[in-house]
């Protein structure tokens, strides 16, 4: 039930809204399930007071069901932070090897691994690590296909966990804290030339998408 929660707060989280509703063909796509199986669940998840569903609007997480995702969350951005600080892995390998390790975490364990891991405050993609209340600290930034040309940015985070999508941010330069100048946006979607580091990049909107950014 935390991994369904889990994956409905990512999915509401990339529209930028915790009240938006998402659909549930959407989180079967995500979860490489069935309709039915996801109808199942979200029937389960209802009755226990997580979710809301709205017809022809999709299911979206309430208050109860936030912290308990969040709560999971945490244990999961832990895993990760454990796995590059401590192990020496690398930010594109990390995901599912976290989501194996947290699913049997006690809390003695996972505080211990918090401790290891230098107590971080985030994940090694940026994402923030809630409490163990489920508190969470309002996250301003915006997706950069959507940033403002000629403006100081930093890269907060980044929401893709495709192992090729990652390593080739890594490569150009494009991981969380490094600060970029949005030079240009071709029109419809089209390329975004960035500066870091007095160097130009150029990478396609769908990416841009997927990096989050805060103007400094």
């Amino acid at each position: 039930m935390r991994d369904y929660l889990v994956e409905i707060y990512r999915l509401t989280d990339r529209l930028g809204d915790d009240g938006a509703y998402v659909s549930t063909s959407a989180l079967a796509d995500l979860l490489r399930v069935t309709p039915p199986a996801v109808n199942r669940m979200v029937n389960r998840l209802r009755s226990h007071g997580l979710i809301e569903h709205a017809p022809y609007q999709g299911i979206r997480l309430t208050e109860a069901g936030q912290r308990e995702a969040r709560i999971r969350l945490r244990g999961h951005r832990i895993a990760e932070a454990f796995l590059v600080n401590v192990m020496g892995f690398g930010w594109e390998t990390i995901f599912d090897e976290a989501q194996r390790m947290c699913t049997g975490l006690t809390p003695a364990l996972l505080d211990r691994m918090y401790e290891m891991a230098g107590q971080p405050q985030f994940c090694p993609h940026g994402e923030p690590i809630p409490d163990a209340e489920g508190n969470l600290a309002p996250i301003d930034d915006m997706a950069l296909a959507e940033a403002p040309t000629s403006t100081n940015l930093v890269i907060t985070r980044v929401t893709t966990r495709e192992a090729d999508r990652l390593h080739y941010l890594h490569a150009l330069g494009l991981i969380p804290g490094v600060e970029l100048v949005v030079h240009h946006v071709a029109p419809f979607n089209g390329p975004i030339q960035l500066k870091l580091h007095g160097e130009y990049r150029i990478i396609g909107h769908n990416l841009a998408e997927q990096i989050r950014v805060r103007t400094e």
